[in-house]
């Protein structure tokens, strides 16, 4: 390579969700066919995803269907463009981890970082709705 590690400069901060087609807080997966789908747009927001209006999940696979990927100057401009883009994200017709993407942008741990990989299992045993 033409550079090294102490030429490069970080540059803002991203922040990706992997959207599932699972109901949670179980996370059991949640085939069918999508009846409405809008990708959220905008500067520094990026939406991988292979699905489409009418596009049918098939029970058989990995049920990951869409990477929803933030990118802003800092973390809390990185938190408040993936509200707005989870805000603006439609997958209808089958459940998906979305409202959980959501429901954790508000939570204040998660916004301030401090967390665990127990964290979330301890959350959801408390929680009582995701909408």
């Amino acid at each position: 390579m033409s550079f090294e590690q102490k030429d490069l400069v970080p540059n803002g901060h991203s922040i990706e969700c992997r959207i599932n087609a699972e109901k949670v807080p179980e996370f059991r997966p949640s085939p069918g066919k999508i009846s409405q789908f809008h990708a959220p747009g905008g500067l520094g927001v990026r939406m991988d995803s292979h699905i489409y209006d009418g596009y049918s999940i098939p029970p058989y696979y990995d049920s990951l269907i869409a990477k929803l990927i933030v990118h802003a100057p800092d973390r809390d401009a990185a938190f408040a463009r993936l509200k707005r883009a989870l805000d603006e994200l439609i997958v209808d017709g089958v459940d998906t981890t979305t409202p959980l993407h959501r429901a954790l942008l508000a939570e204040p741990d998660i916004l301030s970082g401090d967390y665990d990989i127990h964290w979330l299992e301890n959350w959801l045993e408390t929680t009582t709705s995701l909408d």
